[in-house]
């Protein structure tokens, strides 16, 4: 199957991004990944959900809406950027998803606008449920770029810190960029090939996790304001990301600016209007939120009923 080592002070890869063939299907390790990550996330957010007042099934309800859309919006964000691959050949767009292709912000992007829509039709809980969310999708991600530093799947810039990764699988998206944009007065041999910064397999999924860990243990715990955990996460993420666009060179520009980089001032200009609204605006509160974020019942909350955790959100 391959092999991960150590070697010269850098990292070697040498695995098949694919691990199994079924027909038509193709089963690579960054679909395996985000499988788990997806599962993972989504497992997290259900259970946070249920702890501030939120009904499992609604949870469920909402991820089940929030996950396709999610999917949806990745490929299609894919497709815009890259539109020159798929405009001669539009059944790929639907049909090719399976050989890769997705852009992370375009499932971000797409998921809470599917599960946001679709609780605002109910009238749920918004803020919380949005709090709810960000440490479930910050997980998802950083499980899904396990899979990312397994293929090679990001065209990074090439570095000589200990921590490089060489790819040695004739197959990896990396391993194939290096040989096609060697130094012909300097070729590289087949399996020389230099090393690169991991920058969506390392320091994005670093940053996933810590980005994670402050969710969970800072702004959980201080931040009092339903759906300013969520702004918090989105303004993170959006921070981190412009900034590790510098080490890539894949990415699709702009008026000479990564569209990620774009995309991430834009995320988090959203972030710092949605807070405002969310501080005027916050939707339904639950008593179980109110319990345990203020310490008390507002006048218009009843207090939750035997077994809590299933108890009706307020709709005041």
């Amino acid at each position: 199957m391959g092999a991960i080592s150590t070697l010269f002070l850098a990292i070697t890869i040498d695995i098949n991004p694919v691990m199994a063939e079924f027909g038509p299907f193709t089963l690579t390790w960054h679909g395996l990944f985000t499988a788990v990550g997806i599962l993972a996330g989504v497992t997290l957010s259900v259970w946070l959900a249920k702890r501030d007042g939120i009904p499992v099934e609604v949870a469920q309800e909402i991820a089940l809406v929030g996950v396709p859309c999610a999917i949806v919006g990745a490929r299609l964000f894919y497709v815009i950027e890259h539109w020159d691959r798929f405009q001669h050949d539009l059944p790929s767009i639907v049909f090719g998803i399976t050989e890769g292709g997705i852009t992370l912000y375009g499932g971000l992007l797409g998921g809470v606008l599917g599960g946001l829509i679709y609780a605002v039709w109910h009238k749920w809980p918004i803020g919380i449920g949005l709090d709810a969310a960000a440490p479930g999708m910050i997980l998802g991600q950083g499980i899904g770029r396990i899979g990312d530093l397994i293929n090679g799947e990001h065209i990074a810039k090439r570095t000589d810190l200990p921590w490089g990764v060489k790819y040695l699988h004739p197959d990896s998206p990396q391993y194939q960029y290096n040989l096609l944009h060697q130094d012909p007065n300097n070729p590289l041999r087949p399996l020389d090939t230099y090393a690169v910064h991991p920058v969506a397999g390392g320091y994005e999924l670093l940053g996933d996790f810590i980005i994670l860990g402050i969710l969970l243990f800072v702004c959980y715990r201080y931040i009092k304001v339903p759906g300013w955990v969520f702004c918090s996460y989105v303004a993170m993420y959006g921070i981190m990301r412009f900034f590790l666009s510098y080490f890539r060179i894949d990415e699709q520009t702009f008026a000479g600016i990564p569209v990620p980089q774009l995309t991430a001032a834009v995320t988090l200009g959203i972030a710092v209007i949605a807070a405002g609204i969310l501080y005027k605006k916050p939707g339904p509160i639950t008593p179980e939120y109110a319990l345990r974020v203020w310490g008390r019942l507002p006048d218009d909350i009843a207090p939750p009923k035997d077994g809590a955790a299933e108890a009706e959100p307020s709709r005041a």
